[in-house]
């Protein structure tokens, strides 16, 4: 019998056949990107895929070409995947996806059981629970479009649902310091019954800025759903001080935090959120920089951070390891990089540490951490074997270590039982039973 702690993130049999892809070949790429889960068990996790091969480049047959795609898959409580939405890439009669690829995409299922898919800069789509219809769409145009299409209709660049239904979002702007193209700059939140839908976009209140380097902003750059003080944000129109104004006080060195850069915000509650801030990224030696996970309230007031990590000893920065992710309905944070996986209460403390450099927790370095649960447990994914592995989090964060050796344990156990059941050739788990959609 298959676990369903561990479920393998499969891609749809007709884009293997359609693109000829030969899974023993090299040039397959696969990543996942983000995942949700919904209160009643299924799971959506948002990847891309594609073929990149230097003899593809001037190859005119479709099934030859180099490819990139991203795609939702919903999983059932079994595992097993029951439909795909499939964007990114033309369909197949030629036209354009409605969805555009972006960068970092993110989901979040919104109350009525919506699915929202975000990315950088700051486009959103309003999707069908069945992953079958694009329902709305406001897109932020980026690249070379930037500046022929500055105003664009944005909603958000990633988007968190609280137990509430409030929206947790992160808005981009343009104009920011010298920098060119729109920026995650925007911490805002919604207000329960003001909901995110096809005609009704949910106006946001801005809690926080993360640069305030503004000068260069116009009229063109306000967005009327993104507000602070009853107006749109915009210029000088902003929650001040700035995040990294706030997090620069506790710094050893004033400039440590110049062109720092922002994370995505993690909802602990209604009303309280933690939002990562990480020292700017060079060239080389990047362990040891500086970073913050900030607490903020839902007034966006500065209500501490979460404690307890070593700037050397538990940096984020070795392999890039950003994501923090809360647990809204029992008030908890979690941290996943290569030194070790940490936990924290509301109050910002360190409840429990497992690091990587001990033996049962060493498997730990292959996994990104993805999400929390409403069932509470956390979703890491295997970045090479492709696989989803639910770790159940008990009530007692002092149990929180052991339930990761268990976990761990199991992974082995499920990876074994799925592959008797898809038996992937380098790791790629190939389904032929979901349905599959052209988005």
């Amino acid at each position: 019998m298959t676990s369903t702690l561990t479920v393998p993130m499969t891609r749809p049999a007709s884009l293997m056949d359609s693109r000829r892809v030969d899974p023993a070949s090299d040039g397959c790429g696969f990543v996942a990107h983000h995942a949700v889960a919904t209160a009643a068990g299924d799971t959506y996790v948002v990847s891309g895929a594609g073929r990149y091969r230097w003899e593809a480049e001037e190859a005119t047959d479709p099934g030859e070409q180099n490819f990139a795609c991203q795609m939702i898959t919903r999983y059932g409580t079994d595992g097993r995947p029951v439909a795909v939405a499939l964007y990114g890439q033309s369909r197949p009669d030629g036209t354009p996806s409605a969805v555009e690829e972006g960068s970092e995409p993110t989901l979040a299922v919104l109350p009525d059981g919506t699915v929202a898919v975000s990315a950088k800069p700051g486009s959103t789509y309003l999707i069908s629970s069945d992953l079958s219809r694009v329902l709305a769409s406001w897109r932020m145009p980026w690249g070379w479009e930037e500046e022929k299409e500055r105003n664009g209709d944005p909603y958000a660049a990633s988007i968190s649902v609280t137990p509430s239904g409030r929206l947790l979002c992160v808005t981009s702007e343009y104009g920011l310091s010298n920098l060119a193209g729109a920026h995650p700059n925007i911490v805002a939140l919604s207000e329960p019954g003001d909901p995110l839908a096809p005609g009704s976009k949910a106006t946001l209140r801005a809690l926080a800025t993360h640069d305030a380097r503004t000068a260069r902003q116009t009229d063109a750059d306000l967005y009327p759903h993104v507000r602070f003080k009853g107006a749109p944000v915009g210029r000088d129109n902003r929650p001040s001080p700035s995040l990294t104004e706030i997090v620069s006080q506790d710094a050893h060195r004033a400039y440590d935090y110049l062109d720092c850069t922002m994370g995505r915000p993690a909802a602990l509650g209604d009303d309280l959120f933690v939002v990562p801030v990480f020292g700017r990224i060079h060239r080389s030696g990047n362990r040891g920089q500086v970073f913050t996970f900030a607490l903020l309230d839902d007034q966006g007031a500065v209500r501490g951070r979460l404690e307890g990590l070593h700037r050397y000893e538990d940096s984020p920065f070795t392999g890039f390891c950003f994501t923090v992710v809360g647990d809204p309905y029992r008030a908890r944070a979690f941290h996943l990089n290569r030194h070790g996986l940490y936990a924290w209460s509301a109050d910002g403390r360190l409840r429990s540490r497992m690091s990587t450099d001990d033996k049962p927790y060493k498997a730990l370095t292959h996994f990104t951490l993805l999400e929390a649960t409403p069932a509470g447990e956390l979703l890491l994914a295997h970045r090479r074997q492709h696989l989803l592995l639910r770790v159940p989090v008990p009530e007692n964060l002092d149990d929180l270590a052991a339930a990761v050796e268990a976990a761990l344990k199991s992974y082995a156990r499920g990876r074994t039982a799925w592959k008797k059941e898809y038996d992937p050739v380098n790791w790629h788990w190939v389904d032929g039973s979901a349905r599959v959609h052209q988005l």
